[in-house]
């Protein structure tokens, strides 16, 4: 056990991850001390965040609330600032220990690749940092002392089953998916399907993008590409299984024939709290415990490619590799902002990724610079493809 606390960054405090490990600091006070809150426009919940955490610097993303927030903290010695190049340079700072990266989509990927240079440890919620730039986090990690731990209740059980393995013995990866709200539903009827409806998750509390992310299933998408990045896996040996109940968070098949499970409640907290407790221990707490009749109907079934085409976009952006990824991320981005506008139908966020990957140029070795362009400029076109 650690003699001293740990500071953390939590990037994205005010969202649901970020929420949740704001749970798990207050849970172990003499663990874990808030450093670093930071949020993109949350503002009011965010000085609440201060006001119980106490932390030494918080940052709103969105300059427009700078001054109300800094002026609501007045009275404190709370450090307040503002802009997204802030937030890459406060991670680096060298009382923050571990940064958790909560931030949703394209954003968390200028602050992960800062928090990597200077040897944090980093507890990954951010998938679409790995989605968009894979190849450059994994060149970056190899000439780091960062550690990264994943957040995803997913990927934090395929870390668990790896644990004392050798990688050579893994045949396949398992990830399993909920189904999401429209696992029954018959084809046709997604044309017609609302936010509302979409939003309705039968299993986890998340926020809107990536509730509407399961929905389309682009969301398991990511993770087998995150997987691959992660672990080191081909895609072709990552398959996604739908599983309904939510208690078995994935898999590892082995060579000699055996599978590793990790199960437990559909509760995000547990893979927050086995993440920040690495490498050291499991954090004990007084959450429910799965019980027997919990695990008395599990089921599992494959995914119906047809209905959720972008499973198979995910994979071909996989295997594209370059900017393929970044592109698809953007246009994903844009297109699920719109569906939440209701500017456009469920069933067209397929057509605008689609279209949008068509579209673009393809950068087959990119730098840091060709993922920016590539993502302005393939959200300009999902845009085009929005207002067409």
């Amino acid at each position: 056990m650690r003699e001293t606390r740990r500071n953390i960054a939590v990037l994205g405090s005010t969202g649901s991850i970020g929420r949740q490990t704001l749970d798990i600091i207050a849970e172990y006070p003499d663990m874990f001390n808030a450093w670093l809150l930071v949020a993109r426009s949350s503002a009011d919940l965010l000085i609440q965040q201060a006001r119980q955490f106490r932390p030494h610097m918080v940052i709103i993303a969105d300059e427009q609330y700078y001054e109300y927030v800094r002026d609501a903290l007045e009275d404190t010695d709370i450090e307040v600032a503002t802009g997204s190049s802030t937030i890459a340079q406060a991670v680096t700072a060298p009382e923050v220990d571990t940064v958790v990266t909560a931030m949703v989509g394209y954003s968390g990927l200028e602050s992960t690749i800062a928090a990597i240079g200077a040897g944090k440890r980093i507890a990954l919620a951010n998938k679409e940092t790995l989605v968009v730039a894979g190849e450059l986090i994994d060149r970056l990690l190899k000439d780091s002392k960062s550690v990264l731990y994943p957040v995803d209740s997913e990927h934090g059980a395929f870390y668990q089953c790896l644990v004392g393995e050798r990688m050579q013995d893994v045949e396949k990866l398992w990830l399993t998916a909920s189904g999401g709200p429209f696992r029954t539903f018959p084809k046709e009827k997604l044309a017609t399907v609302t936010a509302a409806d979409a939003l309705k998750h039968p299993n986890w509390s998340m926020g809107a993008k990536i509730t509407i992310d399961s929905a389309t299933m682009m969301n398991k998408g990511f993770e087998m590409i995150e997987a691959r990045w992660l672990f080191g896996i081909l895609p072709r040996d990552i398959e996604i299984v739908v599983h309904p109940q939510s208690i078995i968070h994935s898999m590892v098949a082995f060579k000699d024939g055996s599978v590793k499970a990790q199960l437990g409640l559909p509760d995000m907290h547990l893979p927050i709290r086995y993440a920040l407790g690495l490498p050291d221990c499991r954090l004990a707490s007084d959450c429910r415990k799965m019980t027997i009749e919990d695990m008395a109907t599990l089921t599992m079934e494959r995914p119906d490619r047809e209905k959720f085409p972008l499973l198979d976009t995910a994979y071909r952006a996989a295997h594209l590799g370059g900017t393929a990824p970044c592109v698809m991320n953007a246009a994903n981005e844009i297109a699920v902002a719109a569906f939440l506008q209701d500017k456009i139908r469920f069933t067209d966020i397929y057509r605008i990724i689609e279209k949008t990957m068509e579209q673009m140029p393809h950068v087959e070795s990119p730098t840091y610079d060709d993922y920016v362009t590539s993502n302005d400029e393939a959200r300009a076109r999902a845009l085009s493809l929005i207002r067409d």
